[in-house]
């Protein structure tokens, strides 16, 4: 009975522990303040994991490299990511300069495919990260992971192609009268 009071004890220390020091202020919110290499390790594993854990029972559709799909995704990337994840050619934004930490250059990293769908659907907490499953259903955020997919290498002038949109166009269903000139920016090495 001893070490049960005292693990209740010990719970509520660390409860009344934890409100003072939410309650204190002490914990420094400010984007412009770097995080301790502590709290930056402990709040990037927490994100990995959770990701990871998530993700991984997300199907991946087969036609990832289908260019119509990548062109849908690939103007949805232009129109909406952009100034955070940056696009071929172009440095950083003043957005992102001032975010911290700061997103990832998508120009030069790829992710597995179930969390990148999972991370565009249900966005990261505290990050700036929106959930564009509040917004697109899942044929459209697939269209952007087929786009992420094949980001890394593309040109700018590939990208150009590839993030083109019919004139008024607002949604992935109509770009895809433009497949010959995708096919061949996709094939362009």
């Amino acid at each position: 009975m001893k070490w049960f009071v005292g693990a209740i004890a010990a719970v509520l220390l660390g409860f009344i522990g934890a409100l003072g020091f939410v309650y204190s202020g002490v914990f420094n919110v400010a984007a412009d303040e770097p995080h301790s290499a502590w709290f930056l390790w402990l709040a990037e594993t927490a994100r990995e994991r959770s990701i990871a854990v998530r993700a991984s029972g997300v199907e991946v559709p087969p036609n990832l490299d289908d260019p119509d799909l990548i062109m849908g995704g690939g103007a949805d990337y232009n129109e909406m990511c952009t100034e955070c994840h940056l696009k071929p050619g172009r440095g950083d934004t003043e957005l992102r300069q001032a975010m911290y930490p700061q997103p990832p250059d998508l120009t030069k990293t790829k992710r597995d495919a179930a969390q990148t769908f999972w991370i565009i659907k249900h966005g990261i907490k505290m990050s700036g990260m929106p959930a564009w499953g509040a917004t697109h259903d899942d044929q459209r955020i697939w269209a952007m992971v087929a786009f992420l997919e094949q980001l890394p290498r593309l040109t700018e002038d590939q990208y150009q192609i590839l993030t083109a949109r019919d004139e008024g166009s607002m949604s992935m269903e109509h770009t895809h009268g433009q497949r010959g000139q995708s096919e061949a920016a996709l094939h362009d090495d």
